[in-house]
């Protein structure tokens, strides 16, 4: 059934969603992805739109150890990766005060990964890091009740990404073995979030590693410049908009922030 399933429909719709940071329905049973597969496909249809709309190109990847029955994979596009402040985003649904961001890691790649016959080694993957940054994910999906979604018609919308935010470059031998830190978000209205963060894989590059055979599996690869973030390491966090925020990882590095509420496209 997959590759009779045509992904164009469902694809304009959530790219239009995205275009104007908004929200809608689940997608019509005619164009609703019922499967990994077909949920691919719509996800590779909304990039070539995206891309072609807005004339940008893949900028990076988020991935994770794909769990039992599914794949935690998606494109993060170039327009909609900042490293300056205020960063501009579309805010929670509903609450126009609050911006929702994941603490990650990001880690650029100086050389390209393409596709090829034979698999890729840890030591090649290791190798063609260049760097390593503390980031944020900036969340907001296409949805209005996300609950009511199959994981395929998540994945389909690229995970609730809307973009990235980098941060300072950090040591990347110490980033490599950060499985857990105290993370900490001092906000300057005096709210006060702290987390204990847990890589959700325990090893930060294990997903680079699964990423680069998957994408070389399905004829595709890294691209140098690209940054590719491996997952959470505290969930979804919400802050104040319009407020400057230090975050702390402990024993890697802190970072400035502040968030504005976008009111038109990127």
């Amino acid at each position: 059934m997959s590759e009779l399933f045509d992904a164009t429909e469902a694809a304009a719709i959530l790219v239009a969603r995205r275009v104007e940071g908004i929200q809608g329905e689940r997608l019509p049973t005619s164009c609703r992805p019922k499967d990994l597969e077909q949920a691919l496909a719509v996800q590779a249809a909304v990039t070539e739109y995206w891309c072609e709309q807005m004339d940008d190109t893949i900028g990076g990847w988020k991935c994770l150890l794909p769990p039992e029955g599914k794949l935690v994979v998606g494109p993060i596009y170039t327009r909609t990766i900042d490293s300056v402040p205020p960063v501009s985003l579309w805010p929670k649904p509903g609450q126009a005060n609050i911006a929702r961001i994941e603490p990650e890691l990001a880690f650029f790649f100086g050389k390209d990964l393409p596709a090829r016959a034979e698999p890729y080694t840890p030591a090649e993957v290791d190798a063609a890091i260049a760097r390593t940054h503390m980031a944020l994910e900036l969340i907001n999906g296409r949805y209005l009740d996300p609950t009511q979604c199959e994981f395929a018609e998540m994945l389909a919308d690229g995970l609730v990404n809307q973009g990235l935010f980098i941060g300072p470059q950090i040591d990347s031998s110490s980033a490599a073995a950060a499985s857990s830190f105290t993370i900490t978000f001092k906000c300057a209205n005096g709210e006060l979030i702290e987390r204990q963060g847990q890589h959700p894989n325990t090893h930060p590059r294990a997903p680079l590693y699964w990423l680069a055979e998957f994408l070389r599996s399905r004829g595709q690869g890294i691209v140098a410049g690209q940054a590719v973030i491996t997952g959470s390491y505290a969930g979804v966090i919400e802050v104040p908009m319009n407020t400057d925020i230090q975050i702390d990882y402990a024993g890697l590095g802190s970072m400035q922030v502040s968030f504005s509420a976008r009111t038109e496209v990127v």
